[in-house]
């Protein structure tokens, strides 16, 4: 097999950096390496500084992750980069669940004003919350925050139970009330009492089982 133009290969590294600068994740010069299967480090910062010499990258200089896509005149402004949230376990929409931190994947997000490590993601468990449209087995992306506002609804850790409820706020005191008239306002002391994030939105698979 013939060896493949150092044009065509070129391309690749181009296309490799652009979808992982795009997702968030802009590559390291070794990393690019691997992905294409250079067998020298060397080759991989060849094709980069080439890149960078066409005007079809820019680099930052004293930084192991530098290479980044080209602005200005000439160039779209890109996409803002896909954040990949955390889906850290599930959290209870109804009575106290024990609060248990276990990855059970990614969500995408698209938003350039935060990091990734500002955001989680839960799985909602039961049926509290229909009343504000969090249905059992939605996914809520929740910002990490220590205090929310009142009326706000919020991952809140009881006992180290968790629990997503809207925040009332009235006479000093804390409240967490279900979105469901079934279910009672849950009263906790401020000592056993932590807020973990803020709801910013829900997403739902349709056509789920």
């Amino acid at each position: 097999m013939g060896r493949t133009p150092p044009g065509q290969t070129r391309e690749r590294v181009l296309k490799l950096v652009r979808e992982r600068l795009l997702a968030g994740l802009p590559p390291t010069v070794r990393e690019v390496q691997q992905a294409l299967g250079f067998r020298a480090v060397q080759t991989a910062r060849e094709h980069l500084e080439a890149l960078v010499e066409e005007g079809r990258l820019t680099k930052q200089a004293g930084k192991s992750r530098s290479y980044r896509l080209p602005t200005g005149p000439g160039h779209p402004s890109p996409p803002p980069p896909t954040l990949m949230v955390p889906i850290l376990g599930r959290v209870q929409a109804g009575a106290l669940s024990l609060a248990v931190e276990h990855l059970e994947g990614y969500v995408p997000f698209h938003d350039h004003t935060r990091a990734a490590d500002d955001l989680f993601a839960l799985h909602v468990r039961g049926e509290s919350m229909t009343g504000a449209g969090i249905l059992p087995g939605d996914i809520v992306l929740v910002r990490r925050q220590p205090r929310a506002a009142s009326g706000e609804i919020v991952v809140a850790l009881v006992d180290d139970e968790a629990t997503v409820k809207r925040l009332r706020l009235r006479n000093n005191r804390v409240e967490l009330h279900p979105e469901n008239p079934v279910f009672e306002i849950i009263l906790p002391s401020p000592e056993d009492l932590r807020i973990l994030g803020k709801v910013i939105e829900v997403r739902r698979h349709l056509g789920r089982p």
